[in-house]
């Protein structure tokens, strides 16, 4: 399984050529079989982008996440115990906390995370892809 970020998630979803690359697609189509995670604090992410509009989607936020999380291998990650103590564990890590959870996540679920986010890429405490 991968991970995605919570922005890589919505340039999938939404089709982004502009920001999706070629190899985030590339990477997302090898791993569909095996199953594409999304954590549940980026569907939070997503209305909370929405609700100060910094977000804008062609349907209302709930109508968009049922369809995100319908997308073919895609496979929604609870918020686990597990997952809640690794992300205050994170030495050296930035204070946003779905970041945190998004690490976290990848970290003990010790699967490779898809982001474009060069303070997780920088992170040395987590496998990322790029």
């Amino acid at each position: 399984m991968i991970l995605l970020d919570t922005h890589i998630w919505i340039w999938w979803v939404d089709d982004n050529q502009e920001r999706l690359t070629p190899k985030h697609r590339e990477l997302i189509q090898q791993y569909q079989p095996e199953g594409i995670g999304v954590s549940v604090i980026s569907c939070w992410e997503v209305a909370k982008a929405v609700e100060k509009q910094r977000l804008g989607l062609s349907c209302e936020v709930h109508e968009w996440l049922n369809l995100a999380l319908a997308y073919p291998g895609v496979q929604l990650l609870d918020l686990t115990v597990p997952i809640v103590v690794e992300s205050t564990k994170l030495v050296g890590f930035h204070r946003d906390p779905g970041d945190q959870i998004i690490v976290a996540t990848a970290r003990v679920l010790k699967c490779p995370l898809l982001t474009a986010d060069q303070k997780i890429l920088e992170y040395p405490g987590v496998q990322t892809l790029e």
